[in-house]
């Protein structure tokens, strides 16, 4: 049976369309396990479509296959809507005796008894139920339910995307078509909500389709990289001139600096060139080094670092495309567009005008990647990671994009399309208010002020941050220069990449976190392996095992603060005291050298970020040594639930606002008022509206979060008094599950006139 499984899954997996799979399935189960009757059926049924849920024949062998698409049960009828309500195999001897046995005229089903209903499920969400029947009376093996059980996993991702698709839907058989509004759901991006015309990136040839190919001419292929790279460079400098005038202005022009500075020399460059002159031909050269590139950041545990790799894949199909001679993006725009792609990232805004740019869906990234940064900097909505999207066939086709949820609606009708309308309007009356706050503080009802800072992670990412009102850098994560060169960049080019940060924020606090790398994001060139990089050799405890590292990047930031002192140091995951101890004689060591080599040099804040459990019950004690506390509450978060938040299989139990966390956050803030220590979070859980309603009431000192959020958590903290969110707090800390903490504050912020900010929940 074993044997019979693969191939099946081999071939469900070759499949054209749904269709043929569910049919396949049918036909081959009835087949291997001698039955009389296999079925597939369905739940229909989408929020964007209004169609209350049902379970419909999708597929037959045995009955009456006429009935394929017309039979449609409930979820509280027959046998089938008891297997999709428990979600559980229901395998029963003899199904006309069981109090749930529903007869259905002229399927055929009278003469069977033997049942087995396996549901088909989708990461806990219910999408159909197999049916396999006897006609004796038997109850079917253990092995026999393995093998069905096996092959409803199977069916499980082609029926989500069907749904997703709107193939489910179809009154017709034209392939490709859509009759009915669907959606799909992916990751917030850049907030909003907006209507526009799907513009879709063709994908064209991608770097992993690339073939071996003899080399004749090694010259030559070098001659065609440079052209490639050059009409590549070109692109992106005309890029720089239209982004800035669409955005007014030229701050985000960092970015593409940084992809213009990687193709005009460096580590990138050399070795494709180094892989053409070993004798490859320039296009396997270009695929072999962008994956050796690539790989160092995917494999990486932190979600922004990982995005990394998708800004060098994206390079590598540029290139490769202009080595094809190919030519990408529609001619005829239209006036509202939202463009559309698989793998889309940052320079593929340079295949639209992007004056007409409304909205953006990519079925990879997140809100971290360069593209959902730039798109915040520009006011344009985007959902990011919309796996479940068919995109190539999106193409002029209407969607909304709502990108507080990540959602993507195409083609919505009636009552939908005019709750989307309203929303949009909302949307526009939203930023217009926001845009008021930009130079207004943060600041309470009752007079306590919040200091709103920025995470950043690349310079080019501090563009939008100038554009919000931000009031310094939170979290400035110094490990991208390190990951990006072949060697450890030394004390003079950290220190120019530190002094940029500083002057761009002078006057204003600039929190640079030292080098967080090791373990599952190790350096090409200082190879880490380890069987559980999550707990193991990273962060301080790296950089204290090598003090050279760890000297050399202090010295860095205290000559690149020379005459600003406006720096502050963070040091990531320390987890005892003796870390700290240890961290803070270098950094006082670092102070006397550079004093002597420059002139006296002032002694920055020391701050220690709160990531581990163990920080969190020592949290008095390292108070007590440093000036300031920094909460990161993901990790926090992913420490004390043991909860891989990039792991799809958990990430849904993943939630911030577990009342864990919260006391754990309740903990450090009441050490550090103990210690008179200022209290900091730099973690998503600022940039929640929800969390930032309890971290106001927690007496928190300063947020930091992402540019597109400041605005709206400025609102919020502006909206409520520090009376009424610690008790809010009290509230919260009483109740049991992040449910009810939700529940609890999605209600009041509508009370207090927010709930346009309630969809840019995660849950």
């Amino acid at each position: 049976m074993l044997d019979e499984l693969r191939q099946i899954v081999t071939e469900v997996s070759k499949s054209a369309d749904l269709r043929a799979a569910l049919d396949l399935i049918a036909r081959r189960v009835q087949s291997v396990l001698d039955v009389s009757v296999c079925s597939v059926y369905v739940l229909a049924g989408d929020e964007a479509a209004e169609v209350e849920p049902s379970l419909v024949l999708q597929a037959t062998e045995g009955l009456n296959k006429g009935k394929i698409g017309q039979v449609s049960l409930g979820l509280e009828e027959g046998l089938v809507g008891l297997v999709a309500r428990r979600a559980e195999v229901i395998n029963l001897e003899d199904a006309s005796t069981h109090p749930s046995f529903k007869f259905v005229r002229d399927i055929g089903e009278e003469p069977y008894h033997g049942f087995m209903g396996v549901p088909i499920i989708h990461r806990g969400e219910v999408l159909g139920v197999l049916v396999v029947q006897a006609r004796e009376r038997r109850r079917f093996s253990d092995d026999q339910e393995s093998f069905v059980v096996t092959l409803a996993t199977q069916l499980a991702s082609a029926i989500r995307h069907a749904r997703a698709s709107g193939e489910l839907m179809r009154t017709g058989n034209e392939p490709g078509t859509f009759d009915s509004a669907f959606s799909a759901r992916g990751l917030p991006g850049s907030p909003g909500v907006v209507f526009g015309t799907a513009v879709v990136v063709a994908d064209g040839q991608s770097l992993e389709l690339v073939e071996d190919r003899e080399v004749d001419d090694v010259d030559h292929e070098l001659a065609v990289l440079d052209s490639a790279i050059e009409a590549v460079r070109q692109e992106f400098e005309q890029l720089k001139i239209d982004f800035a005038r669409a955005s007014g202005s030229e701050e985000e022009n960092l970015l593409f600096d940084a992809f213009i500075r990687m193709l005009s020399g460096g580590s990138l460059v050399e070795a494709i060139e180094q892989h053409i002159t070993a004798g490859k031909w320039a296009g396997a050269a270009l695929r072999d080094a962008i994956a050796e590139h690539a790989a160092v950041f995917e494999q990486m545990s932190d979600a922004y670092l990982r995005e990394r790799a998708q800004d060098i894949r994206d390079l590598g199909n540029r290139v490769l495309h202009k080595l094809h001679a190919e030519s990408a993006g529609p001619t005829d725009w239209p006036e509202q567009i939202v463009l559309v792609g698989n793998d889309l990232s940052a320079s593929h805004l340079a295949e639209v005008p992007t004056e007409r740019l409304v909205g953006i869906v990519s079925s990879t990234g997140s809100g971290s990647s360069h593209l959902a940064i730039l798109a915040r900097a520009l006011g344009v909505p985007a959902a990011m990671g919309v796996s479940d999207l068919p995109v190539s066939r999106l193409r002029s086709k209407e969607v909304v994009v709502d990108g507080y949820r990540g959602l993507v609606v195409v083609r919505p009708r009636g009552s939908l399309r005019e709750e989307m309308l309203r929303l949009a309007q909302e949307e526009a009356e939203l930023t217009e208010e926001l845009a008021a706050l930009r130079d207004e503080p943060a600041l309470t009802s009752d007079g306590v002020r919040v200091a709103m800072h920025v995470n950043i992670g690349l310079l080019s990412d501090m563009a939008p941050s100038l554009t919000v009102g931000a009031e310094g850098i939170g979290l400035y994560r110094t490990e991208v220069p390190f990951q990006i060169r072949k060697q450890f960049p030394g004390e003079e080019e950290q220190a120019h990449i530190y002094r940029e940060a500083l002057e761009t924020f002078a006057g204003k606090p600039v929190v640079l976190r030292t080098l967080d790398v090791g373990g599952d994001k190790p350096l090409s060139y200082f190879p880490i392996r380890e069987d559980n990089p999550f707990l193991g050799w990273r962060g301080i405890r790296l950089v204290l095992d090598h003090p050279e590292i760890f000297l050399t990047q202090i010295r860095a930031m205290l000559k690149a603060s020379a005459g600003l002192n406006n720096l502050h140091i963070l040091l990531p995951m320390i987890s005892a005291v003796d870390e700290l101890d240890q961290s803070l004689a270098y950094i006082a060591q670092a102070v006397d050298e550079v004093s002597e080599e420059i002139g006296e040099i002032e002694h920055p804040k020391v701050g220690v970020m709160i990531e581990v459990p163990s920080a969190v019950y020592q949290a008095d004690a390292l108070a007590s040594r440093c000036d300031f506390l920094s909460i990161g509450t993901n990790d926090l978060t992913q420490y004390l639930l043991a909860i891989d938040r990039n792991n799809e299989r958990v990430a849904s139990r993943y939630d911030a606002l577990h009342p864990a966390v919260l006391s754990a956050v309740r903990d450090v803030c009441e050490a550090g008022a103990r210690q008179d220590c200022d209290v900091a979070v730099c973690g998503e859980l600022s940039g929640d509206p929800l969390g930032a309603v309890l971290l106001l009431g927690l007496g928190i000192h300063s947020l930091s979060m992402s540019a597109g959020s400041l605005p709206r958590i400025k609102w919020v903290i502006r909206s409520f008094s520090h009376a009424e969110a610690r008790e809010l707090l009290d509230q919260a800390m009483r109740c049991e599950r992040p449910a009810e903490v939700r529940a609890l504050l999605n209600q009041a912020l509508v009370d207090r006139g927010l709930g346009g900010l309630i969809r840019a929940g995660r849950h």
